[in-house]
């Protein structure tokens, strides 16, 4: 199959929904010390093992996922439109309220509220007026209240950003296609441990889930309105 026949294929009967800023809220996945920093218990545990694995995926939160989030971020909150922290982890340390496919990786790398592995990175920390979610699965549509949250909020357009593109972040912007809202992946703010399966979801999920675009498309399709004296 020809490059331009496949993305035929994939792009087959998605229709075609304007964007509009004013409908738009910003989803930032997972950026918690646990797995989304060198520093934290996943690159401990890889750098005592000697394993490498982990090289790809710490360079791209520090060199792609990091600091495009934060472009995203300054952008939604000059437009007045909200932001999301979504995180994962357990209310406690024993992690019996998570799902038990769950359990053992927040024991594990010590993921629980109150735990340093559990905080949002700094470069991130939320702030005034930002929501906080907590969810104990994959997705965060199965155990938080984001969808009501939204819904409240007026927003049925999301920018999804952060970790992992192939687990959390992928099903978390599934489950929102499959609720109506138009979903778009910032594909160079999501990362994950091996490119192949960054760039499987990213491909994927064009197949009639949502949207795949650049931080630079991103950014371009929200301006800031003029304000006087300048444009912010």
């Amino acid at each position: 199959m020809t490059s331009t026949a496949s993305n035929d294929y994939i792009r087959a009967y998605m229709t075609e929904r304007p964007v509009d800023p004013a409908r738009a809220a910003l989803l930032i996945i997972d950026m918690q010390y646990a797995t989304g920093s060198r520093s934290g218990a996943l690159g401990r545990k890889l750098q005592a093992e000697g394993s490498n694995v982990g090289d790809y995926r710490f360079d791209r939160i520090e060199t792609a996922v990091l600091p495009h989030t934060c472009q995203l971020r300054d952008r939604f909150t000059a437009l007045g439109r909200p932001v999301l922290h979504v995180t994962v982890g357990a209310a406690h340390a024993d992690a019996l309220d998570a799902p038990v496919h769950m359990r053992k990786l927040f024991v594990e790398f010590a993921n629980h509220v109150g735990s340093h592995e559990h905080e949002i990175l700094e470069e991130l920390r939320p702030r005034a007026g930002e929501h906080v979610l907590r969810k104990t699965t994959i997705g965060a549509f199965a155990s938080t209240n984001i969808d009501s949250l939204l819904r409240a909020l007026g927003c049925d357009q999301l920018y999804l950003c952060g970790i992992s593109s192939n687990m959390c972040v992928e099903t978390t912007a599934r489950e929102a296609a499959d609720r109506g809202y138009l979903v778009t992946l910032v594909e160079d703010a999501c990362g994950t441990t091996h490119a192949d399966l960054h760039a499987a979801t990213m491909r994927n999920f064009q197949r009639l889930f949502g949207r795949v675009e650049s931080t630079r498309t991103a950014l371009d399709e929200l301006p800031v309105p003029a304000m006087a004296g300048g444009v912010a």
